[in-house]
């Protein structure tokens, strides 16, 4: 498994945001068997044997847990792979069933025969192996308590609660719907103004002209926002719009907009179900984040690479009432 880090600020699941209109390409897609042959060796460390059987021989074998290979007679169980696909969780999306596997076997073989060569020269007696080794556990153990607790947390009571308590929030909200065309120069937005105020198409343009291709191709629609989640000289001026207007040119850090206002009403929530997979996310977050404040605030840390920190001063009793 594959430890997490330490809980990251947890923001709400219900009003997540959006800072600008304009939306960041895609990270191309990486070819899975390319991944594997590199992370064989940046698993290496992890995935290297804790003992002198680098298997899962080491533990205690589960008579239900299939062997599925024997590299130099240490045994691949099936349990393995599915700790070695976390490893893997994005590269592997998608695979076929059957190329996944083999691909796991094939990494799992790798480490295997690599650790068990590394275990001939006694790499796993150094003192920086041990250390690492102690690392790792640790991490490991981090990851199990965390994803315990957070599973605990993540009950349906719990994740009603937040979504009734974020509601209750968003329900004096008001937001628009609004379309947009991005262009580089003040003059281009201006002779677009004017074609739309000689009867031109607003999504036809947005398509052929706007550069902010995550809305140009639905016409320059934005879909429902509120005022948080727009940049604020955006923000200002379509909020002042009535729906149906179209503004003059606005300049923003991404060059220049032509809203049109389509509607405005009060925020609506989402449905519950479709978001619950963000609101599970949002409780364990919370759930690991208040474990591990928990935990510095009663632990006594002491940094020997600074001088200590003076406590700071009492302050002086108040005079006793006469």
């Amino acid at each position: 498994m594959t430890a997490p880090m330490t809980p990251a600020p947890i923001t709400s699941p219900v009003a997540c945001s959006r800072t600008e209109p304009t939306r960041m390409p895609a990270r191309p897609h990486r070819t899975t068997m390319a991944v594997l042959a590199a992370l064989v060796l940046v698993g290496l460390p992890a995935m290297g044997g804790c003992s002198k059987d680098s298997s899962s021989q080491a533990v205690a074998a589960d008579p239900n847990d299939a062997v599925i290979a024997r590299v130099n007679g240490s045994e691949i169980r099936q349990s393995d792979l599915a700790i070695a696909e976390e490893d893997f969780a994005t590269e592997l999306r998608g695979a076929p069933p059957e190329m996944k596997r083999e691909q796991l076997i094939a990494y799992l073989t790798d480490v295997m025969l690599v650790a068990q060569a590394a275990e001939k020269e006694k790499l796993g007696e150094a003192t920086e192996f041990k250390r690492r080794q102690a690392i790792m556990r640790n991490k490991l153990l981090m990851g199990l308590l965390l994803q315990k607790r957070s599973k605990a947390a993540a009950t349906d009571e719990e994740m009603r609660k937040v979504y009734d308590d974020a509601v209750k929030q968003m329900s004096s909200e008001e937001e628009i719907r609004a379309r947009h065309i991005l262009v580089d120069d003040e003059n281009e937005a201006k002779a677009i103004v004017e074609q739309l105020k000689g009867g031109a198409d607003f999504a036809t343009l947005a398509r052929e002209k706007s550069k902010d291709q995550g809305s140009a191709t639905k016409g320059g629609d934005l879909d429902f926002l509120v005022k948080s989640e727009l940049v604020p000289e955006f923000a200002d001026v379509a909020f002042k719009m009535y729906p149906g207007q179209t503004s003059n040119p606005v300049k923003t850090q991404f060059g220049w907009h032509v809203i049109k206002l389509e509607e405005k009403r009060t925020r609506q929530a989402p449905p519950f179900e479709q978001i619950k997979d963000q609101i599970e996310t949002y409780v364990m977050r919370k759930a690991q984040t208040e474990l591990v404040t928990q935990l510095r605030e009663s632990a006594k840390v002491e940094r020997l690479d600074k001088p200590a920190t003076p406590a700071t001063p009492a302050m002086p009793a108040p005079p006793a009432k006469k």
